[in-house]
């Protein structure tokens, strides 16, 4: 097989007349030579389509470098040989070999299907960063290639162990980059690469890429800790001996037929460890522990059992994660026990094929063909959380927004908590029942109202712990809250609740948009509106090349949202009608000229406070039924509503006139009304009780409180946030108030409310 690779360089090769030193081009051959002595699991086949994506890379970086001199085609090389060592197919050991070859060197993605087929050129194109995009910012440019490339990963896992084999090379030569460089690179590393390949169960890899990013982010930290860890390992050294042979004999005697491998843990670890526990290096106690690996499940359990009669285990000390596996598939029994000289040690038990995808995680599918225990697992690996990913891109398309969503699953920590049916789920540490809801289904999140953990009504924002039972009850009618957001954890549940506030105020601003058209046509003497017709199609479309919009759809929503004047838009859209033959109606005009507001000019809203998302209600005046109002269209807030007397909405009449309609109050409003209320009491034992009391009385319900900062004085000011029906309402809860005992004064505040 090595030959097929180690052929002698013809006068007419490429490589012969790139102007490099023979001996860097044979150090790119040597190093290809070297790649092909792990590719011996594949056909030969296979082996000849890597080879022609090896000649096609070596001709694309001609004469390229690297930061050391060497040829540019020993970074791809390097980084098939990654990928064999987890035994990726042939496809991906080409895409790996081929992977800078869009981005550097002007190949297309057509010449790339033509001479590899797409599945190959797909997964280079996923690889690729998006030099043609023009991005605003390095950050913006950032996210969107993170977001393509966490897109490609969840349609096809290749892309990112390719994308982290690269990774991985880049690291272990980034001393040859500028220094200038170094912090950048480690601190990408640290904050999304080595989270993702702990996510997907690449354990080594993850190992692998903290320490590196932790040598180039705190060198001198980095060498100090190297050299700690070298001395304990010599002094420990006799004392580890003695615990292995006493391992080895103990099994021995039982009769199970075991593998015991040494562990250390990770440079980065114990700098974290020492760093959140503000601990010394000597105070470290689990530097190093055993891997036992059996041949079953049964002999895990079995060979803890073994042990624990051995040494004595340390108390919590002991973990399962066989029958409960973590989120990325890792399994293990973990103990720790008090060995000689009273030095605590810890063991792993578990099988090969644990063992396989402890290390390997999703790579583990590659490697672990073998119908063995684990294999079907192993397959299974993160396909959950790369599922999310393509949900969450479903509703979220802006890049950064994407991304932000993304970060907060990938962490290492996780808690297993039960369905009422005791089904097992993994969420995330810190993750609250909302987010347990949206983890069962969209439907179930968007419709929560209520919670049960272990039996117990518990609020919404409770996080939930390992071993509870959660329950979550729903309502057919109910709709996400916006203020979830402000304790959701995980990116899926965050997605959802988006997306939903986001479509339901585009189709409450459309509606709104459609309405305030409608009344800006009556106003100049057209009374119906053009609706989606056949005769109406080519008016709706000159208006559209007029406004710059997509759709109608989007035209009322921007109407809605006050991105668009309505009576700009209605002005334009009669005239297009009149040249179509249909002429305003000179009685309608006369009556709504007559009839309208001097200082309005877009129609008419009647408010019953069902409105939701499309209309705000200003928190500097926080109107109520009852109150004179004015309604402002703000540039892409929708419509909000001031009383007519306040100071913020007369600034804006002055500045913008054109910007505001005139809004009225329904008969019947539906739902209470938020409103500020100051109380100026006597200071003394239970005066807030009083005063919560007497607002209870009238049934206005308490929204917020503020008692400001002042020192103990003989009377005290409370600042209310309080819900009534309507002015009336609003009279009669400080009418109480101002009865009470220990209330000097209650009135209403308009301007500067709490909350």
């Amino acid at each position: 097989m090595g030959n097929l690779f180690q052929q002698p360089p013809r006068k007419d090769d490429p490589a012969a007349a790139s102007g490099l030193h023979p001996d860097a081009v044979n150090a790119a051959a040597a190093s290809f030579a070297a790649l092909t002595y792990k590719l011996d699991y594949l056909s030969p086949e296979d082996l000849e389509k890597v080879r022609q994506a090896y000649r096609f890379a070596d001709v694309a970086h001609l004469g390229q470098l690297r930061n050391n001199g060497e040829p540019y085609i020993t970074h791809p090389i390097a980084v098939a040989a990654q990928c064999a060592e987890w035994k990726i197919d042939a496809q991906a050991l080409m895409a790996a070999l081929l992977h800078d070859a869009l981005e550097d060197c002007g190949v297309t993605k057509g010449e790339l299907i033509e001479r590899f087929g797409s599945p190959v050129a797909e997964l280079v194109d996923g690889l690729t960063k998006l030099d043609k995009l023009q991005f605003n910012t390095r950050e913006e440019n950032q996210a969107e290639s993170f977001r393509k490339m966490l897109l490609a990963m969840a349609r096809d896992v290749r892309v990112i162990l390719i994308k982290l084999a690269d990774r991985s090379h880049n690291m272990r030569t980034l001393g040859d980059v500028p220094r200038s460089k170094w912090a950048r690179i480690a601190s990408e590393t640290l904050e999304i690469y080595a989270p993702i390949a702990h996510r997907l169960g690449l354990n080594e890899t993850y190992r692998e890429l903290q320490d590196l990013s932790f040598r180039y982010l705190h060198p001198w930290r980095y060498t100090t800790l190297t050299k700690a860890v070298t001395k304990a390992r010599s002094r420990r050294r006799d004392l580890i001996q003695k615990v292995r042979k006493e391992v080895e004999a103990a099994f021995a005697a039982a009769g199970i037929n075991v593998r015991i491998a040494g562990r250390e843990k990770s440079l980065y670890s114990i700098y974290k460890k020492m760093n959140i526990k503000h601990l010394s290096f000597a105070q470290v106690t689990d530097i190093y522990g055993f891997r036992v690996i059996v041949p079953t499940v049964i002999e895990c359990y079995t060979a803890l059992g073994v042990l624990h009669q051995l040494y004595k285990p340390l108390p919590g000390k002991f973990k399962d994660h066989i029958a409960i596996a973590k989120v990325n598939g890792y399994q293990s029994l973990h103990t720790t026990l008090v060995g000689p000289s009273s030095v605590s040690v810890e063991f792993q038990l578990r099988t090969e094929a644990m063992h396989v995808v402890a290390e390997s995680g999703v790579a583990a599918h590659w490697l672990y063909k073998v119908n063995a225990p684990g294999t079907v697992a192993a397959e299974r690996l993160g396909s959950q959380w790369l599922q999310s990913l393509l949900d969450i891109q479903d509703e979220t398309r802006d890049a950064a927004e994407f991304w932000d969503h993304v970060k907060v699953d990938l962490f290492p920590d996780a808690v297993y908590v039960f369905t009422p049916k005791s089904q097992i789920m993994a969420m995330p540490r810190g993750a609250t029942v909302v987010d347990f809801a949206y983890a069962i289904h969209s439907n179930v999140g968007d419709r929560t109202v209520s919670a049960r953990i272990n039996g117990d009504q518990v609020p919404l924002r409770t996080e939930i712990k390992s071993g509870d039972v959660v329950e979550v009850i729903t309502e057919p009618d109910a709709t996400p809250n916006p203020a979830w957001l402000g304790f959701v954890r995980t990116g899926r549940a965050r997605s959802k609740i988006r997306h939903h506030l986001k479509t339901m105020a585009h189709t409450e601003s459309e509606e709104l948009g459609e309405k305030l058209l409608s009344q800006a046509l009556r106003a100049e003497g057209i009374d119906r509106f053009p609706k989606n017709e056949p005769d109406f199609d080519p008016i709706w479309d000159k208006l559209l090349r007029f406004t710059g919009s997509k759709s109608r759809e989007e035209l009322l929503t921007d109407i809605g949202l006050g991105k668009r004047i309505a009576h700009i838009v209605a002005k334009r859209l009669v005239h297009m009608l009149a040249d179509s033959g249909q002429k305003p109606d000179a009685l309608l005009l006369t009556r709504e000229r007559f009839t309208a507001h001097e200082s309005t000019s877009q129609g008419s809203i009647t408010l019953d406070g069902s409105e939701n998302a499309s209309v705000q209600f200003a928190r500097c005046c926080r109107p109520i039924p009852g109150d004179e109002i004015v309604g402002y269209l703000g540039r892409g807030e929708g419509l909000v509503v001031h009383t007519r007397d306040c100071p913020v909405a007369k600034k804006l009449l002055n500045k913008d006139a054109e910007r505001f309609i005139t809004v009225e109050w329904s008969d019947e409003p539906v739902r209470s009304f938020e409103t500020g209320v100051v109380v100026t009491a006597k200071n003394g034992k239970g005066v807030l009780a009083q005063v919560a009391a007497a607002l209870a009385a009238t049934e206005a319900d308490i929204v917020h409180i503020d008692m400001g900062q002042e020192a103990m004085q003989d009377d005290v000011e409370f600042r209310f946030v309080i819900a009534v029906r309507d002015v009336a309402h609003l009279t009669a809860a400080l009418r109480n108030l101002n009865r009470s005992p220990s209330v000097m004064l209650a009135e209403r505040r308009k301007v500067s409310s709490p909350g």
